[in-house]
């Protein structure tokens, strides 16, 4: 029985510190690197050896696959998140370019015009309709300029050509006048004449 208290008596803290080591390695807040140097430094050594019961370092690796697959998951759940990401930008980028690129359109529409499918800046479209109606307004005032001297010519020639119709109309009465008396003249020393023979 001493035999046996003895042996209960030293396994009690080998157990203690067995599941204090595991305890500690399953401790949710300790890093792998805390956890390995705690194995390490609660663990027996032999020599330049260390001696890592089973458990333990059963227990160890179990961690460690579960981290890594924890960080495994993590990775993934990150590249989907930066996938994601990608996509909204290349979505929001997409909807800048398109903004930009109504934004553009707008304001060219709005400085420019299209007359017979020519576009034409606003400013140099208004210089070169002004051009052409002061033109046009320069080109009407030469024609009106014209009309009127073309109006006052013919005004003088139809009254010229009045003026030489009356005249010519008096010059033809008078003719005829003359001639008439002058025929007159002549019949009546016709007649004398002829009184005189018979």
């Amino acid at each position: 029985m001493k035999n046996l208290l003895v042996f209960v008596w030293l396994m009690v803290p080998v157990m203690a510190m067995a599941q204090s080591t595991s305890v500690a390695l399953e401790a949710e807040n300790l890093t792998l690197k805390e956890r390995y140097y705690f194995m390490k430094e609660k663990s027996q050594t032999f020599k330049d050896y260390k001696v890592i019961k089973e458990n333990v370092l059963d227990g160890v690796w179990k961690i460690v696959q579960d981290s890594i697959a924890a960080d495994k998951a993590q990775y993934k759940e990150a590249q989907a998140s930066i996938a994601k990401l990608e996509s909204d930008l290349s979505a929001t980028q997409t909807a800048l370019k398109e903004k930009e690129q109504s934004m553009q359109e707008v304001e060219f529409a709005s400085t420019h015009i299209t007359v017979l499918g020519i576009d034409f800046a606003k400013g140099a479209f208004n210089t070169i309709v002004a051009i052409l109606v002061l033109g046009l307004v320069g080109v009407i005032g030469l024609l009106v300029a014209r009309m009127k001297v073309v109006r006052s010519s013919y005004s003088e020639k139809r009254d010229s050509f009045n003026q030489l119709t009356a005249d010519y109309e008096e010059y033809k009465r008078k003719a005829l006048d003359k001639q008439m008396k002058l025929s007159r003249e002549l019949q009546d020393e016709r007649n004398k004449l002829a009184e005189l023979r018979h």
